[in-house]
C-alpha cells in the first residue's frame, strides 16, 4: 500500500465532502483505540473544525487515558481541533433503572449496544449544534466482513473515511500520520463491556486472521480443503458475516404493488 498517497487521498476526499455538503467540519468520538485515533487525525488534517468527544461509560482507566492523551496531541498539532468530555455513566445507569428487568444474558448484550447508541446520540447532538458531520471509525473487516459494530450505534455516522482499509492497513496509516505509541501498541477493543476483553476475545479470531478469510473468499478460492486453524477462522468469519447481514445491507422496504395503490 502506498500509505502516504492513501492518506492524501482520504484527506482530500474528506475535505471535498465537507465543502460540497456545506457543513462545518467534523465531530468524532474518541475511544483510545487505533480506529478513532487514525480517523480523528485524518479529519484534523483537512483543516476543517474538528470536535473530539470523549464519552466514558464505566470505562477502563487505560482507555480514558489513551483517549485523552491522543486528543492532547492532536490539539498541539492542529489548531482546528477542540475537545468535549461528556460523562455518560450516570445517563447509562439511569436508563438501566427505568427499563424492566430482563434475563441477564440477554440484557448484557442489549446494554452493550445501548452504550454505543447513547454515544451516537451524543455525537449527533454536537453535530446538530455545529452543523458538522459525524465521522465514522469502522474499518473494512468490521463494517463489511464480520459486522463487528452496533447498528445505529457506532454504525450510525455520516461518512466512513477508513471503511475501505483493513485493520493492518489502518495501523500502517496510523504510523504514517503519527498516532502515539500507546494506541499503536494497545490490543483492539470496543470498550463496551466495562472490562479488559479485547475484540479477539469476543470474535474468536484476530484481525489478520479475519482479513485472510475475507481476502480468501473475495478471491473465490475453494475453502473445502482448509484444515486446522484456517478452517476454524473461516467458520467464524462466515458465521458472523451471515448473521450480521442485517447491518451490512440496506434496510428492507416492503414495496407495495402498483395494483394495490
Amino acid at each position: 500500500m502506498k500509505t502516504n498517497l492513501v492518506v492524501e487521498h482520504i484527506v482530500g476526499w474528506l475535505k471535498s465532502y465537507s465543502e460540497n455538503s456545506r457543513t462545518n467540519g467534523f465531530v468524532i468520538g474518541i475511544s483510545g483505540g487505533i480506529d478513532s485515533a487514525v480517523t480523528s487525525t485524518l479529519v484534523a488534517m483537512t483543516g476543517k473544525p474538528v470536535l473530539c468527544v470523549e464519552m466514558p461509560i464505566h470505562q477502563a482507566p487505560s482507555q480514558v487515558t489513551r483517549a485523552s492523551e491522543h486528543i492532547d496531541s492532536l490539539m498541539k498539532r492542529f489548531p482546528n481541533v477542540s475537545r468535549q468530555e461528556v460523562e455518560l455513566t450516570k445517563s447509562f445507569d439511569d436508563f438501566i433503572e427505568v427499563v424492566p428487568d430482563a434475563d441477564p444474558d440477554k440484557a448484557s448484550m442489549a446494554l452493550v449496544n445501548t452504550r454505543a447508541r447513547l454515544r451516537m446520540t451524543t455525537l449527533y447532538y454536537f453535530a446538530g449544534l455545529q452543523g458538522s458531520l459525524v465521522a465514522g471509525t469502522g474499518n473494512k473487516v468490521e463494517d463489511f466482513g464480520v459486522g463487528f459494530y452496533t447498528k445505529y450505534g457506532d454504525g450510525g455516522v455520516d461518512l466512513s473515511p477508513i471503511a475501505d482499509l483493513n485493520k493492518t492497513e489502518v495501523y500502517a496509516v496510523g504510523a504514517e500520520v503519527g498516532v502515539g505509541d500507546a494506541i499503536m501498541a494497545a490490543a483492539p477493543t470496543d470498550g463496551l463491556w466495562g472490562d479488559d476483553r479485547t475484540d479477539e476475545d469476543q470474535i474468536g479470531a484476530s484481525y489478520p486472521e479475519l482479513e485472510w478469510a475475507m481476502d480468501f473468499i473475495e478471491a473465490g478460492k475453494d475453502a473445502s480443503e482448509l484444515t486446522g486453524r484456517q478452517k476454524e477462522v473461516m467458520d467464524i468469519y462466515t458465521r458472523l458475516h451471515r448473521a450480521n447481514q442485517h447491518k451490512m445491507v440496506p434496510i428492507p422496504v416492503c414495496e407495495i404493488p402498483a395494483h394495490l395503490k
